[in-house]
């Protein structure tokens, strides 16, 4: 016997929407993904993404809600899926990101999340795991930053097993071109996460020494005032709960 649906008034309220935003904020390739709704439904679930992306680093909480409204109005459709993966990861759901990110690279044969995903895994105290990600066979096709992104990732499982020297020769290994910008920032971040975390404080300090906290701060995603809005781009439903949580 089938369990008995929820009834409308036991269901969770939507957030509220702000005047003026609307589905048309999105970016055209996620406007196209919503083609299958009706217009009204398309209108409300564009919504609530352009929600969820403008408030993933000031609210993460809020715009986690947001995402979950768009998934009780299009379950099915991808770029509702990737955004509540998202936003399950940034608000510390780790299994249920785990399970929304895998379904994205089912739904479109991308690997682009693996980062985040090994690092669901560090956060649910599976640091092995995360290693594991990074030496599969997908993880040889990223790109170039997403490869840097695992590298800090895998720079922090390594410390978390107790194994800093590793930590430390794993990001030492990037490549230069590839320590640019504000991923490079972050390199320089994790590499004194990494001495700190093997007892050396007085490296630590030196590799921060001289760098411009607000510099830093942008590079680690700390918000500054108001800034524009993460649009989402891919994936759907039916993620392997099982693979998740074992």
């Amino acid at each position: 016997m089938r369990p008995e649906r929820p009834r409308d008034a036991d269901r969770t309220p939507d957030p509220e929407i702000p005047e003026g935003v609307d589905a048309r904020q999105l970016s055209k390739d996620a406007r196209a993904r919503l083609r299958g709704l009706s217009k009204d439904n398309a209108d409300g679930v564009g919504a609530h993404l352009v929600m969820a992306g403008r408030l993933l680093d000031t609210d993460p909480e809020q715009a986690y809600l947001h995402a979950q409204a768009a998934v009780r109005r299009a379950g099915r459709i991808d770029v509702v899926r990737e955004a509540a993966g998202i936003a399950a990861y940034r608000t510390g759901r780790y299994a249920e990101a785990l399970r929304e990110l895998r379904t994205v690279r089912r739904l479109n044969g991308s690997s682009e999340h693996l980062p985040l995903m090994a690092d669901a895994e560090r956060g649910l105290g599976r640091p092995e795991r995360a290693i594991a990600l990074a030496q599969s066979e997908e993880a040889a096709t990223l790109d170039s930053e997403a490869r840097t992104e695992l590298a800090i990732v895998v720079s922090g499982a390594r410390s978390d097993l107790g194994d800093h020297d590793a930590a430390l020769t794993v990001l030492d290994r990037i490549p230069a071109p590839e320590r640019q910008g504000d991923l490079g920032l972050r390199v320089l971040q994790a590499q004194a996460v990494a001495l700190e975390a093997a007892g050396r404080d007085d490296e630590a300090a030196r590799v921060l020494s001289g760098l411009d906290p607000a510099a830093l701060d942008r590079a680690a995603g700390v918000p500054e005032g108001d800034e524009d809005y993460v649009v989402y781009d891919a994936f759907d439903e039916e993620a392997d709960d099982e693979e998740a949580d074992t």
